[in-house]
């Protein structure tokens, strides 16, 4: 339990309070770290006397999965990070809960756990039943008008002082500067990763976002495509093609991701990603395509999704930012791409599932690959060996 040291009156209790706000709206707010920020004020609000046992701070991010994430803070345990899926707002854990009534009134919130009533939220029962006496929950108010709920708990059989209420909902103001530009930086990075994925938005935010903004590297190039996609357009309504899209592409990219890849663009009913290689040579990263393109296989057997056919080459690209002054576009251009472009239409032709290059295959075990003869490759001279490769699940472990 956490004596009071003084009360809010005291000149000390006056000049920690100032000391608090002026940390928060300058050390803690150019920290970026939110975990932090909301350790080191909890900690300080402690010394300063404030019985505080746990504080849960929620902040909405704009991604497709998830409505908001958070931190809580105890003293007797690790500062944690949680997130809040869309699901969640419609659910009785969110209606009716003290975050709900801060968030859309913009009101602060009190009430003693020690004398609640049979029709109070779920969640204060839970917290008194774990022993908290008081509860008291601020808006948290960011510049775009956006309110994020800041909840307070004590365990001290007084509960808050009314002067510590008082100082709390003072001190969300300058927390509210703290915590913007670090969930803006969230949100931000979020948005990028869901449009770009996650390498680019990486790049981006390290500031490549000019025209020519290009690396040259080296990279494994996996194409996939949905065969009879035209026939399927034409029968399917367009929520069931747009549905039928989402279970295909969502296949792909959760598999290219889970395999430490890049998901580069949604190519109509198409999928381009990437595997970097790594300094040390390209077998690592031709590995991950291959298992990656193996969990596609197992993912559209079990949920019965429409057949498709994939390519895979590995060779160097220019991997950044292309388009006009004004209209960029984060993706990878040079001869492999066009190559593993032109192996995905043999792999139709020939009535494969996947195929690859020569110099994919010699980065891969030979038992994963056959020959399916020479081919003229459009942009390049000559003919050049192509390949089926067999991606069933456990096979290329």
């Amino acid at each position: 339990m956490v004596p009071f040291c003084r009360t809010a009156a005291s000149d000390d209790w006056i000049v920690e309070r100032e000391e608090l706000a002026a940390w928060l709206i300058g050390p803690a707010r150019l920290s970026g770290d939110a975990v932090a920020v909301t350790s080191g004020f909890a900690e300080r609000l402690t010394a300063m006397g404030v019985p505080l046992h746990r504080l849960r701070i929620g902040m909405r991010v704009d991604n497709p999965l998830l409505t908001a994430w958070g931190i809580v803070w105890m003293p007797e345990t690790a500062t944690e990070i949680f997130t809040i899926s869309h699901a969640l707002r419609e659910s009785s854990t969110y209606v009716g809960s003290p975050s709900q009534h801060v968030m859309e009134t913009g009101t602060w919130f009190r009430r003693r756990l020690d004398q609640l009533e049979l029709n109070d939220h779920t969640a204060l029962h839970e917290l008194a039943s774990g022993g908290f006496t008081d509860y008291v929950a601020v808006p948290v108010t960011f510049g775009n008008g956006i309110i994020q709920p800041a909840m307070f708990a004590t365990r001290h059989d007084s509960g808050f002082a009314e002067d510590h209420v008082a100082s709390i909902k003072e001190l969300s103001v300058p927390l509210s500067a703290a915590l913007e530009a670090i969930a803006m930086r969230r949100s931000t990075a979020s948005l990028l990763a869901t449009f770009l994925g996650d390498g680019p938005a990486g790049r981006v935010l390290a500031g490549a976002i000019h025209r020519g903004d290009i690396v040259e590297t080296e990279a494994a190039i996996l194409l996939t495509d949905m065969r009879g996609f035209t026939p399927l357009s034409l029968t399917s309504s367009p929520s069931q093609l747009l549905a039928t899209l989402g279970r295909y592409f969502e296949a792909v990219a959760d598999a290219v991701r889970a395999e430490g890849g890049d998901v580069l663009k949604f190519l109509g009913d198409g999928v381009l990603s990437i595997f970097q290689v790594a300094e040390d040579g390209r077998t690592a990263a031709c590995a991950a395509a291959v298992r990656a393109i193996s969990r596609v296989v197992a993912s559209a057997r079990a949920e019965d999704l429409p057949p498709f056919v994939a390519a895979l080459h590995v060779g160097p690209v220019m991997y950044g930012n292309i388009g006009s002054l004004t209209r960029l576009d984060f993706t990878v251009v040079g001869t492999a791409v066009n190559i593993v472009s032109r192996l995905e239409g043999i792999a139709k032709a020939s009535g494969e599932t996947v195929v690859c290059s020569g110099t994919f295959a010699s980065a891969v075990p030979a038992t994963l690959t056959r020959t399916l003869g020479r081919f003229e490759i459009k942009g390049l001279e000559g003919e050049h060996e192509v390949f089926a490769m067999d991606v069933e699940p456990g096979n290329h472990a």
